[in-house]
């Protein structure tokens, strides 16, 4: 999908360096994943403590 966007060229510049991308296109989809997987971490951590533990799991058994 072609999309035409006013980006900060001296931030997408550095992030290309940075990341050591080979195009701009690369750095923003990668910017964008990072994006993406920060925010459904935050997610995943707000459920840390509301959902039940099974008192019975052992989880020491696994390890053998």
């Amino acid at each position: 999908m072609a999309t035409n966007l006013a980006l900060d060229d001296e931030l997408l510049n550095l992030a290309l360096q940075v990341g050591g991308f080979k195009s701009k296109k690369d750095t923003v989809n990668a910017a964008l994943k990072a994006f993406i997987e920060k925010h459904k971490q935050r997610e995943i951590i707000e459920l840390f403590g509301t959902l039940p533990c099974d008192d019975d799991y052992d989880y020491k058994t696994g390890r053998q």
